[in-house]
């Protein structure tokens, strides 16, 4: 009787070791599984730029860059113009203390390219915006995206943060070299941040 005791006592035994065991290998394998990777979603990066009149100009207004899902959207706004239309560009310096705004450079224009119209087989530059239209009220804005800007990235072909924004006095005929002949400098705004 005490041997069928024993016996009956070890293979209890065994049995709950071997729950135990497959219970902690269970375990185990749970803990080394990699948690499901998470998508993380771009935080939007925003910067607003102040404009300011230039060449004896009254124009002024702001200019918001929004980077989101890959793609920068400027969208600007402006008072005090002549009404007709008139050319915005990116320049290479966010310096605005020209009374001309000259101290912002030529237009930006990181690869090389010709000027042209934005988008042009032929080529353009980064910072070919192009032509908007001021109401009779000299009131004008402009939206535009592109997936080839971003803000203060380390692809310098791409990052708009210390350039300059430029509205000139004409509109942009997107052939004449270097800047498409758009005239004076009318408004200047530097994208920092």
């Amino acid at each position: 009787m005490r041997k069928v005791a024993l016996l009956t006592l070890s293979v209890l035994f065994l049995s709950v070791s071997c729950k135990d065991k497959a219970k902690k290998d269970k375990e185990n394998v749970m803990e080394k599984e990699p948690a499901p990777m998470e998508t993380k979603k771009e935080t939007p990066k925003k910067l607003t730029v102040t404009m300011e009149p230039k060449s004896d100009s009254k124009v002024k207004g702001t200019a918001v860059f929004t980077q989101k899902d890959g793609k920068v959207t400027m969208t600007a706004t402006f008072e005090g113009m002549e009404p007709g239309e008139h050319a915005i560009h990116l320049h290479e310096k966010a310096d605005c203390s020209a009374p001309d705004g000259t101290s912002t450079g030529g237009h930006w224009n990181p690869t090389f390219e010709k000027h042209g119209k934005w988008g042009d087989a032929e080529g353009y530059h980064k910072g070919d915006i192009g032509n908007f239209k001021a109401d009779k009220d000299g009131k004008g804005s402009i939206t535009f995206s592109t997936d080839e800007w971003c803000i203060d990235c380390d692809d310098n072909t791409k990052n708009i943060v210390g350039k300059g924004v430029i509205v000139h006095q004409g509109v942009d005929d997107f052939t004449s070299q270097p800047s498409g002949d758009a005239g004076a400098r009318i408004s200047c705004g530097g994208i920092i941040q």
